[in-house]
């Protein structure tokens, strides 16, 4: 344990999955704005492989100049798991890992096989939120509208080409194709016309043995910090305008041609309802600690949609999350003191449960 009242918090980033440099460059930020009278930061990175850097290799990424993700120092991992992880030196981990292996459930049930408070939703509602065809039943069996969807398997699009075309055209075009279990907008397709369903079937399934067919909505793209364990709050709604035809990879990551307007420009009323609704989103996926709940809302009546909850979002200087927040009266340092006392939180009511060895 660190000395006096300083937490040694582990800050966990890199990792396996197309967003590498972004976790990286969140992880950045993240150490620039702890207080460091109250955090003894140890840095932990994972290279693309899985593996974990050793301390000194770590901290050079951490502490490399610039705020660009193509500024990312390379680095090689040689172990399975960082040590310091189970001699009992860390007080609280902060894993900032997005998409598969960190966002998915599988960095939060290490941790809790190893009794280490984490900042943010458990294995289960991480590995729920990664999964856009469990949680949108989940949603629906909550009462909260999403946008009409099928799921498809690649054996059952091999086996059933026909009835798997039938059932999703009638969804309406145009349709957006997308592997069920993958973030950041990989293998994802708009579909324009009936002859662009199965090439967009085979882009998701280089991904995923599951896609996903939604019907595609004229909305807006609204987002929502949500913050909290049994009593969330949520921030002032974000907006983002896509510079492409749709808020694709290259938008978000390559160029700079999407617009991210926070907050965003919506009524009194329209914000209270998308709070409200990026709440219960939040609740019924069992969320904990963090995640950002992305909404769609429709141009032509105002109906609002739930999209997503993502677990681990972004924390870049530029990042919805803590931006909204900002703008919501928590500034980044005590946005991070909060997450890591609502961290503590939780493991002490999972200890009182009698959660133990």
């Amino acid at each position: 344990m660190s000395a006096g009242n300083r937490r040694s918090l582990a800050l966990v980033f890199g990792g396996r999955s197309l967003e590498h440099e972004v976790s990286v460059v969140s992880a950045r930020s993240i150490a620039g704005a702890l207080r460091h009278d109250r955090y003894d930061v140890t840095p932990m990175a994972i290279d693309r492989r899985g593996r974990w850097a050793d301390s000194e290799t770590a901290r050079r990424v951490l502490e490399a100049s610039g705020d660009r993700a193509d500024r990312v120092v390379d680095f090689k991992g040689s172990d399975r798991l960082d040590r310091r992880l189970l001699d009992g030196s860390i007080d609280v981990a902060f894993p900032v890992l997005h998409g598969p292996y960190g966002e998915d459930g599988t960095i939060q049930g290490l941790f809790e096989m190893l009794d280490i408070p984490y900042v943010g939703s458990d294995h289960a509602a991480s590995a729920v939120c990664m999964d856009k065809s469990i949680s949108k039943r989940l949603l629906v069996q909550a009462g909260l509208p999403t946008a009409p969807w099928h799921t498809v398997s690649r054996p059952e699009w091999v086996r059933e080409p026909d009835d798997v075309r039938s059932r999703c055209l009638a969804l309406g075009l145009p349709l957006f194709v997308k592997p069920a279990r993958l973030g950041s907008s990989v293998g994802v397709s708009k579909v324009a016309d009936a002859t662009g369903l199965g090439p967009a079937l085979e882009a998701a399934f280089i991904h995923d043995e599951l896609a996903i067919v939604e019907r595609g909505l004229e909305a807006r793209e609204i987002e929502v910090a949500v913050l909290g364990n049994g009593d969330p709050r949520a921030s002032l709604p974000g907006e983002i305008v896509p510079g492409h035809e749709f808020y694709d990879y290259e938008d978000k990551y390559l160029d700079d041609s999407c617009q991210l307007l926070a907050p965003a420009p919506l009524d009194a009323e329209t914000t209270s309802r998308v709070q409200q609704m990026a709440v219960a989103a939040y609740r019924a996926l069992g969320c904990a600690g963090m995640a950002r709940v992305d909404l769609f809302l429709e141009r032509a009546d105002g109906t609002l949609w739930v999209n997503e909850a993502n677990t681990i979002p972004g924390f870049t200087t530029i990042s919805m999350y803590p931006r909204l927040w900002g703008l919501s009266g928590l500034p980044y340092p005590d946005l991070l003191d909060e997450l890591v006392r609502l961290a503590e939180e939780r493991h002490g009511v999972r200890k009182g449960l009698g959660v133990r060895d």
